[in-house]
């Protein structure tokens, strides 16, 4: 605006330098924020697998340094190596153990030449390994004819098959698949893997037409309970089509009642969809009756309209938004928001691990007084700010969810945030980034199945080659589909599965 232009009245003036002002602090803002997104760390915290591969680097440079370094005597080395020792502690009970005696040749006396007599050993254990290998199951089976009639061949019916034709046996496609979808080994690489012993790994290995029923199954039965825990994720499918990828969701339902005792297993659904629609959830939980702790997603609310499903909201996301506004420069409000918010997860530390009753006492003791400061404190501060502000948008995220933001006080079963979801949500990112993309919905769909039972497995302990191995054996040999429960990851927890795999 040139400035002919110009108002000549004062206070038009300082309106407009006022707006100007205004506007120019938020577009500082959003650059520093593009710029935290752009070159500084990605979350609030660095990602668990990135921090292990740190730390990894630093033990190993300082192990390097310490041999490089160690003048120490033989005997205070032999010391070091006992302490070690007895910090790691023993090797597991049931790996197979293979002794080798290192003994004396000769058994006599080296004074008097009599005959030395054992009065003890001293034992030690390595951990060792035997390299993957490929071994080939020969299933003969014997033809019968009788000489004196003709009534034909007698034999053994064949064994039945995962996959029709298909050579690999249960156990094999167990291990391709918990490769893939828990330690995030992509097909190729497994593929390569398995050339170097001369076998050419068949993409139908990974069929998994035989474990849909248990994923169904697995989400009727968290749908019975009466909390979950929601959140959904990007899923990147290739479209041939427009020789692109497409942007679908992985939507996760998660039930967790450990962190106060509660008898429920958990257990966690993952569920593919083409796009984000609110229609989707509802869709997913239909019957679901109770509560649902989800993130400030729209969509959700109208799961809520019916009145059967309640709206628990997450306090880590509120507490995200001041935290982006409070780490690039001075910004007392949100400062101060943050030391609310920290004020109700010490609480919630202390109360870790009691039972429901207690926390709610709890809760309604410490956490009540809390939360009724700071909601007043909220809504003075933002009468004080520009509406149009980051913080303000921080602060109304807030107030506009604070019956479901505070409906954990009153119920001890109720989490403080969407965490539990949000951690079963990495494994499903680390396979995005391993992977790229699915190659199609039907792709997107088996990944949602196989992950499902792989994390519920993870989530009760128990081990997912074991398990699907055992599984997919079961159902080949006939598993009756009235007993489908059985065959459910919780159903393991008791169970010792190591012999299978």
């Amino acid at each position: 605006m040139s400035s002919d232009a110009l108002p000549d009245d004062p206070e038009t003036l300082k309106a407009m330098l006022l707006a100007e002002r205004v506007q120019n602090e938020r577009l500082r803002q959003i650059i520093k924020e593009l710029q935290r997104h752009r070159f500084g760390r990605r979350a609030e915290t660095l990602p668990e697998d990135q921090m292990l591969l740190g730390l990894e680097d630093v033990e190993q440079a300082e192990a390097d340094h310490a041999a490089e370094t160690d003048d120490a005597s033989p005997l205070e080395r032999q010391a070091r190596a006992h302490k070690r020792r007895i910090n790691r502690g023993a090797l597991p009970a049931h790996l197979p153990r293979i002794e080798i005696v290192v003994d004396i040749e000769d058994k006599t006396c080296p004074c008097c030449h009599g005959e030395l007599h054992r009065i003890g050993e001293d034992k030690s254990e390595r951990l060792d390994i035997v390299p993957a290998q490929f071994r080939v199951l020969v299933t003969r089976r014997p033809k019968y004819a009788c000489r004196a009639c003709e009534d034909g061949v007698v034999q053994a019916p064949a064994p039945a098959r995962l996959i029709e034709g298909g050579l690999p046996t249960e156990a094999t496609v167990a291990q391709v698949l918990v490769s893939k979808y828990a330690d995030h080994l992509p097909l190729y690489r497994q593929a390569q893997i398995y050339a170097r012993q001369g076998i050419d790994l068949d993409r139908s290995t990974l069929a998994d037409w035989h474990l849909r029923p248990l994923h169904e199954r697995l989400l009727l039965r968290l749908r019975e309970l009466p909390r979950l825990f929601a959140d959904e994720t990007t899923a990147p499918v290739l479209d041939p089509g427009r020789g692109r990828t497409k942007t679908g969701q992985l939507w996760a339902y998660a039930a967790d009642d450990r962190p106060w005792g509660g008898s429920d297993p958990p257990g966690i659904a993952y569920v593919y969809a083409p796009d984000r629609k609110a229609e989707r959830p509802i869709a997913h939980l239909e019957g679901f009756k109770g509560i649902l702790q989800v993130d400030g997603y729209a969509g959700y609310r109208k799961l809520a309209e019916g009145g059967d499903v309640r709206l628990a909201f997450c306090w880590s996301h509120v507490r995200r938004g001041f935290y982006e506004l409070a780490t690039p420069g001075p910004s007392p409000i949100a400062s101060e928001a943050l030391e609310h918010i920290a004020a109700l997860y010490a609480v919630e530390k202390d109360i870790r691990g009691r039972g429901a009753d207690e926390r709610r006492t709890v809760r309604q003791q410490k956490s009540q007084p809390l939360v009724d400061a700071l909601e007043p404190w909220l809504r003075a501060k933002l009468g004080l700010i520009s509406q149009k502000s980051k913080l303000a948008e921080a602060i109304r995220y807030a107030l506009s969810r604070w019956e479901g933001l505070t409906r954990f006080i009153d119920d001890g079963r109720i989490e403080l945030d969407n965490n539990t979801v949000e951690r079963s949500i990495r494994p499903i990112a680390l396979n995005r980034k391993n992977a790229l993309f699915a190659g199609s919905d039907g792709g997107a769909e088996h990944w949602a199945t196989i992950a499902s039972l792989i994390e519920t497995c993870k989530l009760n302990d128990v081990d997912p080659l074991a398990y699907l191995t055992d599984v997919l054996t079961r159902i080949v040999n006939g598993h009756p589909n009235s007993d489908i429960d059985q065959l459910l990851p919780w159903a393991y927890r008791k169970q010792d599965l190591r012999a299978v795999a």
